[in-house]
């Protein structure tokens, strides 16, 4: 599976066209939305008492959205309690629990990815982009460049992937279209010596952020997954720091295989945060509360950006409580 250069200027959201950032979120949500709408009719029935049955309806929508076993369980229980001690007196008030044991779910990980401008005697900030083959690794790395640049950051991109024939000319793209430097070699070089070659150039020409892309592996492919490690050695040569962020670009319609991917590329190279992509065109998108659920080593892993749709926009700052009221059809929360 192949990455497709995405168009700076195709696939406008809602936000471009002067539409809201909620109601383009609900839309690039639907399809998971619609999954859960099939098991959860019964709690938009307000005034309809609560009973097993309908807590056996909405365990059941939970791991069909790739909620997750340990997640759905402990909503489950928490509700059942709440239940049986007459603190839920329909399903309109369930409802609303439901809503807020969701956000809380997800609000440990909601950390954006804040960049300042580097002060003068500081060194650039070199961030690592990893993943599987096909995630968009390489779009996300072109959709965030154009987000620094336009908050007044200067930006350089390291075309880190050698393998893919087509991945250097899509970064050389993205680059040309936003004036942004790239670094790149021959098809086939050697991915440490670019990323050596991109920081020694981005500390001389004094950039904010430096963006390094990573040749798509498959986890279970131990020597690609070390050579992360090599990468990250050669770079801490020129800045002990670097890198100081190593983010890791995930599909959402990978569902509960995302936790493996997370954790073993955790393993090769510490992760500091995640980037869910293509949660429009999936129906699991739920999998974002398995990945908030699980501590990988001794932390839980940030998610900075959750991807909806193909536009500039469509990238966007995890938020957990705009997430979940599109997720339930909720109102826009205030």
């Amino acid at each position: 599976m192949t990455e497709q250069n995405e168009p700076l200027t195709s696939g406008e959201s809602p936000v471009a066209a002067g539409g809201s950032f909620f109601g383009m979120l609900r839309t690039g949500l639907s399809k998971t939305r619609e999954q859960l709408a099939q098991g959860l009719g019964n709690l938009l029935l307000g005034e309809k008492e609560i009973d097993e049955s309908a807590l056996e309806d909405l365990e059941a929508a939970l791991l069909m959205t790739d909620v997750g076993m340990e997640t759905t369980q402990a909503i489950i229980t928490e509700l059942t309690e709440r239940a049986g001690r007459r603190e839920l007196a329909n399903m309109a008030a369930l409802y609303q629990a439901l809503q807020e044991l969701l956000v809380q779910r997800l609000e440990g990980v909601a950390q954006p990815l804040a960049v300042e401008p580097r002060a003068a005697d500081a060194l650039p900030k070199v961030f690592f982009f990893v993943g599987v083959n096909g995630v968009g690794k390489t779009t996300t790395i072109g959709k965030l460049a154009k987000r620094f640049k336009n908050q007044g950051l200067s930006v350089m991109l390291a075309a880190g992937d050698t393998f893919r024939a087509a991945a250097g000319e899509q970064l050389q793209s993205w680059g040309q279209r936003e004036d942004i430097p790239v670094i790149a070699q021959a098809q086939g070089s050697d991915s440490a010596s670019v990323a050596f070659d991109a920081v020694q150039s981005a500390q001389a020409k004094g950039v904010d952020v430096l963006l390094v892309d990573t040749a798509g592996r498959l986890q279970a492919k131990s020597q690609l997954m070390d050579e992360l490690a090599k990468i990250q050695r050669v770079v801490k040569r020129l800045d002990e720091q670097a890198p100081h962020e190593v983010i890791l670009v995930l599909d959402g319609g990978v569902g509960q295989n995302a936790l493996s991917q997370v954790k073993l590329f955790n393993q090769s190279i510490p992760l500091t945060g995640l980037v869910v992509t293509k949660l429009d065109g999936t129906a699991k998108a739920g999998v974002l509360f398995a990945l908030a659920s699980q501590s990988f080593g001794s932390q839980r892993i940030p998610v900075r950006f959750i991807g909806v749709g193909e536009g500039i926009e469509d990238l966007r700052t995890f938020e957990p409580e705009a997430f979940v009221s599109a997720l339930l059809q909720a109102e826009e929360p205030a």
